[in-house]
């Protein structure tokens, strides 16, 4: 199925708590999980809480009102919305270090799992893709494949070659900071 991917990633998060307050890094948890809520909602579909990490899934075949063309720009949009949400581009430092990675493509989206746990997720290249990706950003930066890059209207970003865990040869991608 043709599905985008966003990864939203804390940089540091761990080690900002290692030892710390617990109920403090779940406070700063739930503010990023409602930044998260509030921007991709309801266009994607927030598919997971990863710690510190957000994995969203956008689908034009359950969106009807999306198609899979709209899914690079919609997703680059959400990515500088969630940014700005956390703190980036306002004159203050962020309340948080966030990377993004994007990447679109086919997946397989649906049901995972046998007897008593299932999990609704996708999984495919192009999600590892997006995790590389996002792995590859610096706070306050979107990381996204060259899939992403075709479907978008105009030329977005600088061109990098990146090489990514997994991958044979180096990929071309593109990085955008706020």
């Amino acid at each position: 199925m043709h599905t985008g991917i966003l990864f939203a990633d804390l940089r540091g998060f761990t080690a900002q708590f290692d030892g710390g307050d617990p109920e403090e890094a779940s406070i700063v948890l739930r503010r990023f999980y409602h930044c998260a809520e509030h921007v991709l909602f309801p266009d994607a579909v927030i598919d997971k809480l990863i710690g510190d990490e957000v994995m969203a899934l956008y689908l034009p075949v359950i969106k009807r009102t999306m198609t899979p063309g709209d899914v690079p720009a919609l997703m680059l949009e959400h990515g500088r919305d969630l940014l700005r949400a956390v703190g980036y581009g306002s004159g203050e430092e962020p309340f948080v270090e966030m990377g993004i990675g994007l990447d679109v493509g086919e997946a397989f989206v649906g049901n995972i799992g046998q007897r008593a746990l299932y999990d609704f997720t996708a999984v495919g290249d192009v999600v590892n893709t997006a995790a590389r990706l996002q792995a590859e950003a610096r706070g306050g930066e979107i990381v996204f494949s060259d899939r992403v890059a075709s479907g978008l209207p105009t030329s977005v970003g600088a061109r990098v070659e990146l090489t990514l865990k997994a991958k044979g040869e180096p990929q071309i991608a593109y990085r955008v900071s706020i």
